[in-house]
C-alpha cells in the first residue's frame, strides 16, 4: 500500500519541495529511508515509530520503505520527521490520503509525539510557496518565522496528534502574516549613537561617506583611540533595511540556526565581529553541511575585522572575491552552494606592531623593518578593495573633558538617505544599488570628473603610483562626496577629499 506526503528541504539558503513516498509490503518489520539521507535522517525511523505509538496511532505492519524525492539530492536534518510519520499513518488510512497531499509538513518529532522546532523554516516555507503549496504545518515554535511569508495558510501545531487533526479538518489553528515591521529605530537601539564618540571629526566624516556610498573602510590608529567604537556606529547611520533585505538576512540566520527562540524577522542590520583567530572555513562558510560563514551572516550589514593584520593571510585573502561579486561559492562533496555576501567591510589596525608609532607622548618600540613587515601582511589587491583608509589619532584630554556632544546618528542618517536617493535616481532600473557597486566598465560614465579634478587625480597618481583599481575606487568615493553635497558634478574639492582617504600608502612610504 502506497501513501504520499510532502515536506521541504534547503539547498544552500533556498528551499525546495521534497516528495515523501511511503510503501508497505510483506516482509520483516523494518523501516528503511532512501533518497540520500544523512545520519540524523536515518535515525528518524526510531523517532517516528515511537511518536506514532505514543500518539495513539497504529504502526503499519510489514516492511516499510520511505523514499525522499528528488533522490539525487542529499537530504539532511530532522525536519522530515512529521511528513514521514503522516505518510506512514496514511498507509492504513488512519488519515485521509488525498487531504494529506494538500499540505507541506515540517518538524522534528520527540518520542512522545511532541513537535520540536527546526532550523531553516523561512527558506523552506518560501520554497514550498514557489512549489505551488498554500497549506503548511509547522511547529508552534517556528510559527513567528513562518508567518513572515504571505499568501499561505499556516497551521502551527505542537504534536503529531494536532497535525493529524489539521489534515482531517478538525481543531486546526492557523496564523496569518503579521503587519510589515518597522526598521527605523532598530539599528540605533542595538549599536549605539555616533554622538557617543568624542572628537574624531575626520573619522566620523569617513564613516558618513562609507554609509552614503556603501564603501569599505579601514581605520588605522593606536590602541584606545576609538576604532571599534566608530565601527559599531556604522549600522545606525546606514539606511534602514527594506523588507526584501530583512527577509534575505532572516533566511541566512534561519539556515544558520541563529534566530533564537523568539524567531521573527531580523530588524537591525547585521554587525559581525569575528575574532582574529577565526579559520578560513568559519569566515567564508563550509563544513560538512556547508553552513553560511561570517561574510554571509554580515549580508546587508557590516563585517568588522579588528586588528586586520593579525588574521591569517589565507582567511583575509578569500575576502577578495566576495568584496567584488557580493556572493561566495562553496564546493563540497554534498554539492556546490552559493551564499549571498554583500556586506560592508570595516577593518582596523595599529600603525605598527606595538601600536604607538607616531603617537605623541608614547614610545614606539618598533624599528622601520618591523613596521614595514606589519603593513605588508596586507596584500595590495586587498587594500585596493578598501575605498577609505583613514588615520585615527588619540583624542586630546581637553576634548574628552569638554565634549558637549556631536551630531546624532539620526541627523547623519538623514544625509545618507538623501545621498542614496540621488544614487537610486541616477542608476534607475540598473542593478547598481550604490556608488560602491558601480562596475569598473561604468566608472567613467557615472563618475565623470571635471577637467580640473582630473588634473588633481593625475598629479596624485604620479606621486603615489595608484593602481587602476585604486583610481576607480577614488572616483567612486568622490562621486559619493559629491552626492552628500547634492552636486551633480564631481569637482576638485571632492576628488581632493577622496584622495586623502588613501592613508595606508603614506604609512607604507614612511616605513
Amino acid at each position: 500500500m502506497l501513501s504520499l506526503a510532502f515536506s521541504a528541504a534547503m539547498l544552500g539558503i533556498d528551499g525546495y519541495v521534497v516528495r515523501v513516498e511511503a510503501d508497505s509490503s510483506p516482509g520483516t518489520p523494518l523501516l528503511s529511508i532512501i533518497g540520500l539521507p544523512d545520519r540524523a535522517l536515518k535515525e528518524a525511523s526510531g523517532r517516528v515509530r515511537s511518536a506514532i505509538f505514543n500518539s495513539g496511532f497504529a504502526y503499519p505492519a510489514g516492511h516499510l520503505l520511505v523514499n525522499l524525492a528528488p533522490a539525487d539530492v542529499r537530504k539532511a536534518g530532522p525536519a522530515f520527521d512529521l511528513a514521514i510519520a503522516l505518510a506512514l499513518i496514511a498507509i492504513d488510512e488512519q488519515i485521509d490520503r488525498l487531504a494529506l497531499q494538500q499540505f507541506i509538513a515540517l518538524g522534528e518529532l520527540a518520542l512522545d509525539g511532541r513537535l520540536l522546532p527546526v532550523n531553516g523554516i523561512l527558506p523552506m516555507v518560501l520554497g514550498a510557496k514557489r512549489g505551488g503549496f498554500a497549506k503548511l504545518i509547522v511547529p508552534e515554535a517556528n510559527a513567528a518565522e513562518a508567518a513572515l511569508v504571505d499568501g499561505i495558510e499556516l497551521y502551527a501545531v505542537d504534536s503529531l496528534q494536532s497535525a493529524t487533526g489539521v489534515v482531517s479538518g478538525n481543531g486546526a489553528r492557523w496564523r496569518t502574516r503579521t503587519a510589515s515591521p518597522s526598521f527605523e529605530l532598530a539599528d540605533a537601539l542595538v549599536h549605539g549613537d555616533v554622538s557617543d564618540v568624542r572628537g574624531q571629526v575626520q573619522a566620523k566624516r569617513a564613516l558618513e561617506i562609507a554609509a552614503a556610498g556603501g564603501h569599505n573602510l579601514l581605520l588605522v590608529g593606536p590602541p584606545g583611540c576609538g576604532k571599534t567604537m566608530l565601527a559599531r556606529r556604522l549600522p545606525p547611520i546606514l539606511p534602514p533595511m527594506t523588507l526584501r533585505e530583512a527577509l534575505d538576512v532572516t533566511k541566512i540566520y534561519s539556515v544558520a540556526g541563529l534566530l533564537g527562540s523568539q524567531a521573527g524577522i531580523v530588524r537591525a542590520r547585521p554587525f559581525r565581529f569575528p575574532h582574529h583567530t577565526i579559520s578560513q572555513t568559519a569566515l567564508v562558510g563550509g563544513g560538512a553541511l556547508a553552513k553560511p560563514g561570517e561574510i554571509s551572516l554580515a549580508h546587508h550589514g557590516v563585517l568588522f575585522l579588528d586588528e586586520l593584520p593579525e588574521f591569517s593571510r589565507s582567511a583575509i585573502e578569500v575576502l577578495r572575491q566576495p568584496l567584488e561579486e557580493g556572493a561566495v561559492t562553496i564546493a563540497r562533496a554534498a554539492g556546490t552552494f552559493t551564499y549571498p555576501a554583500r556586506f560592508q567591510l570595516v577593518a582596523s589596525m595599529n600603525p605598527c606592531p606595538c601600536g604607538y608609532r607616531g603617537v605623541r607622548g608614547a614610545e614606539c618600540r618598533c624599528d622601520d623593518a618591523a613596521v614595514a613587515k606589519y603593513a605588508n601582511k596586507l596584500s595590495g589587491p586587498l587594500l585596493d578593495r578598501i575605498d577609505l583608509q583613514v588615520e585615527v589619532a588619540r583624542v586630546p584630554f581637553d576634548d574628552m573633558i569638554r565634549y558637549d556632544g556631536g551630531e546624532r546618528s539620526a541627523t547623519i542618517r538623514g544625509r545618507v538617505i538623501a545621498a542614496r536617493d540621488r544614487q537610486q535616481t541616477r542608476f534607475g532600473k540598473t542593478s547598481i544599488e550604490c556608488n560602491a557597486g558601480i562596475p569598473a566598465n561604468a566608472v567613467r560614465r557615472w563618475c565623470a570628473l571635471e577637467d580640473a579634478a582630473l588634473a588633481v587625480l593625475a598629479k596624485a597618481s604620479a606621486r603615489r603610483q595608484f593602481s587602476a583599481r585604486a583610481l576607480d575606487r577614488i572616483a567612486r568615493v568622490a562621486r559619493t562626496i559629491a552626492d552628500l553635497a547634492a552636486s551633480d558634478a564631481i569637482s576638485t574639492e571632492h576628488v581632493a577629499e577622496a584622495i586623502q582617504y588613501r592613508s595606508l600608502e603614506r604609512i607604507g612610504a614612511a616605513a
